[in-house]
């Protein structure tokens, strides 16, 4: 294997191992700018942004947009949008119940999984709580990471001399099968409903560092811990959760961050969105004014007037990217005749004759044109035109912030698994395009 395929590779692993959650992810892209030099903004702040800087900010800890001013007057903006959410489980807010002697879970779906992957593997606990700041009239809260040790919990399937239909099309119900088992109280001290929330609450606050008192709100997550790893008697394949959209989000700020400043021209733009999975439509998501509300402040920081800003508009291109369906190896009748893409077939060009995604003629041939400059294949997908296709961030962002856009993805494989699988020269494609992108 090339030795920097398989290094890239290994810094994917790492990146998305330490981010079990959306708000892991965006504290470690956070840390990356830092070390690369970007400077942190606030919302809630005055911004100070002059020509040849290099910043960051976010939003609701699961959203983050970093952005290079070129030291020259700028043509326009260079975008690209990912997202930082994959489809899991969500505890809610009252979470354990009790069965028998089992203490479980009561867990709702996050977006579209393929819930039979998440049986019968260990599951961790991961996310974020909340305590108050001390001071002030309205409360503010402070954010605390959560992230449990592998193996804190597990669905067990029902065995198949119990449900003889197991193999014949069984029916998972998200409140009944996928409740994940997190103790056995075997010696009957959890005697109320009251005494498992203690117990579970008292775990989370242990990790946070805080006192469960303290604790006032959370998002947590059952997530999968698993490693990634290559697949493959040559090692051509990876295999990792969440791939969709981690994959996409490591190889464009890869690339953004190796070609940081490096362009005379245009506002460099990096975007990852919360939500995507479930719609988008947050403050924090794609549909928001998260990119919108950054773009016009970058632009007034700059002495830039709303028409100034409307044309930058219009000399501006972005690079959706979120992962993109292989053809299968025992279902190839699933992909469209002639429309189909490999994994290590280089970067996917998605397209719709519906507009599910923002690709056109001229887009496809602007990013064709950028990928052989730097020698990366590029393939086309469409779906099948009697199987409806999903939409992702572009034309979602589109009606906020209306730009020239590409949607494009990595190939891959069981998209929305708890496991994913995806080709081991696509990641590095991915950051050589990206890196050439916001060089120009």
């Amino acid at each position: 294997m090339n030795l920097q395929v398989k290094k890239t590779n290994n810094a994917l692993f790492d990146f998305i191992g330490s981010s079990p959650t959306c708000f892991h992810a965006v504290e470690n892209l956070s840390a990356a700018y830092e070390k690369a030099g970007f400077l942190a903004l606030s919302e809630k702040d005055v911004w100070e942004i002059k020509p040849g800087g290099k910043y960051y900010v976010t939003r609701n800890g699961s959203s983050v947009i970093g952005f290079t001013i070129p030291k020259k007057d700028p043509k326009g903006f260079h975008l690209s949008a990912s997202h930082s959410d994959s489809p899991c489980f969500k505890l809610k807010q009252i979470p354990v119940t009790r069965t028998e002697k089992y203490l479980k879970l009561n867990v709702e779906k996050y977006g579209g999984m393929i819930m039979a992957t998440w049986l019968d593997k260990p599951l961790t606990i991961a996310g974020r709580i909340f305590t108050q700041k001390a001071g002030g009239v309205f409360p503010e809260m402070v954010q605390h990471l959560v992230c449990l040790k592998e193996g804190s919990c597990i669905i067990p399937n029902v065995c198949i001399h119990f449900e003889r239909n197991m193999n014949s099309g069984l029916e998972y119900n998200a409140q009944t099968d996928m409740a994940p088992v997190f103790a056995v109280d075997t010696e009957g001290k959890v005697k109320t409903d009251a005494d498992a929330q203690k117990l579970f609450w008292s775990v989370i606050a242990e990790n946070a560092g805080v006192k469960p008192e303290e604790i006032l709100g959370s998002d947590l997550y059952v997530c999968s811990p698993e490693k990634g790893t290559f697949i493959g008697l040559s090692q051509d394949m990876i295999a990792s959760p969440r791939l969709d959209d981690l994959q996409c989000v490591f190889g464009t700020y890869t690339g953004f961050l190796k070609a940081a400043g490096s362009s005379e021209a245009y506002i460099g733009v990096h975007a990852v969105l919360d939500n995507e999975e479930v719609g988008s439509m947050t403050r924090q998501g794609a549909q928001s004014t998260f990119l919108k509300d950054t773009l016009l402040r970058i632009c007034e920081n700059l002495g830039l007037s709303g028409q100034d800003y409307l044309r930058l508009l219009a000399d501006s291109f972005m690079v959706s990217a979120d992962n993109a369906h292989a053809v299968h190896p025992n279902h190839p009748e699933k992909s469209d005749a002639g429309n189909r893409p490999y994994m290590n077939g280089g970067i996917v060009i998605k397209s719709h004759g519906g507009q599910k995604y923002t690709s056109d003629g001229y887009s496809i041939g602007v990013f064709t044109s950028i990928c052989a400059s730097v020698q990366v294949p590029v393939q086309m997908f469409s779906n099948r035109s009697d199987i409806a296709g999903g939409s992702t961030l572009g034309n979602i962002s589109n009606t906020q912030v209306s730009v020239k856009a590409v949607d494009i993805g990595l190939p891959q494989l069981a998209m929305h698994s708890s496991c994913e699988t995806a080709g081991s020269l696509d990641t590095l494609y991915l950051v050589q395009a990206m890196e050439r992108y916001y060089s120009l």
